[in-house]
């Protein structure tokens, strides 16, 4: 893929080499462009979470330059530099005895804001991220679910108002129902707040739910492709992106596919017992299946807005399925 004019993170010939030759890298050209998510996925030691650490230094390149907003990060002091970049990681990394508003306050008083200061933005901070600042400040993090533990986390990489937000598997210590729920509300925070968020996970479905782009990486931390999730799923680059991405690629475009309106169909002799709850056109083909699946019902109105657009059928979103799929094959 071409690189990003003016990208927010740049990776330029990037390798890391362990002291024993072992490559954990291997000449990683990756473009992030400002307000992007990208994600980064691959099976066990193919070099995902070595990347994000090397863009805020936790650990140093081997060779090649880290670009953030234009400014080579290996010359600037480290210390400065992971006070402006927000960092998740799946266990949190909460100070365990100190309260949570004091641990949403930390990266403000280190830039030397006032505690007043410090202390509302991290109210402000805590609602955000779906905490009630009245009822939570005051408690201590094993007070708190896994949950919230990880929103205090989103809250806290947040508190500087950083340009960038790096995440390492930060959903993957949580349950199914609230980890899908968490990752819904940060993609919209994210959207809102227009951060550039780099994520790390080692699953396809939360990579291509959650990322603009998804790097796929292979064993030797080896780029093996870097396209939109659509791109990733429909068109692999080559048999190790198919085998990773799974025989299952087809009904994981559910989740990234919209629905397309041309290929609605009138409401003209659907029955009023047989139409599903209307969603808006904006949805996806599994936003669609899922609720026609809820409902038990063989048809679903699409609407934008107040306007009614026409109906969606099960066989309308296998035609929008292969369509998608075919288009990715053609691209």
């Amino acid at each position: 893929m071409d690189g990003i004019e003016d990208p927010m993170i740049r990776l330029s010939g990037v390798s890391k080499t362990y002291a024993d030759g072992t490559p954990a890298v291997h000449e990683l050209d990756l473009d992030v462009a400002r307000g992007e998510m990208v994600t980064l996925v691959g099976p066990s030691g193919c070099g995902k979470s070595t990347t994000l650490k090397m863009i805020n230094r936790l650990i140093e390149p081997t060779t090649g330059s880290i670009f953030i907003d234009g400014v080579d990060v290996t010359r600037v002091d480290p210390v400065k530099l992971r006070r402006g970049i927000g960092y998740v990681i799946q266990q949190v990394g909460l100070f365990p005895h100190q309260k949570i508003i004091t641990n949403v306050m930390t990266v403000p008083l280190l830039y030397g804001e006032s505690k007043a200061t410090a202390r509302s933005r991290a109210r402000e901070l805590m609602e955000l991220v779906g905490l009630d600042p009245d009822q939570q400040s005051d408690r201590y993090p094993h007070q708190l679910s896994g949950g919230q533990r990880q929103r205090v986390g989103v809250a806290r990489a947040l508190a500087a108002d950083p340009p960038v937000l790096l995440m390492d598997e930060p959903f993957g210590a949580v349950d199914p129902v609230v980890r899908g729920r968490l990752q819904e509300e940060f993609r919209r925070l994210q959207r809102d707040l227009g951060k550039t968020v780099v994520l790390v996970t080692h699953d396809i479905d939360e990579a291509v739910r959650m990322g603009d782009r998804v790097a796929v990486f292979a064993d030797g931390g080896r780029l093996a492709q870097y396209d939109v999730p659509a791109a990733v799923l429909g068109a692999p680059a080559d048999d190790f992106v198919a085998d990773f991405v799974g025989s299952a690629r087809g009904l994981r475009r559910l989740a990234v596919t919209p629905i397309d309106p041309t290929l609605l169909e009138p409401l003209d002799g659907v029955r009023a017992s047989d139409l599903a709850a209307a969603i808006d056109v904006s949805a996806t083909l599994e936003e669609a299946l899922s609720v026609l699946m809820r409902e038990d019902k063989p048809v679903i109105g699409v609407r934008r807005g107040a306007q009614f657009l026409g109906v969606l059928t099960p066989n309308g979103i296998h035609r929008a399925l292969r369509a998608s799929v075919n288009h990715s094959a053609d691209a």
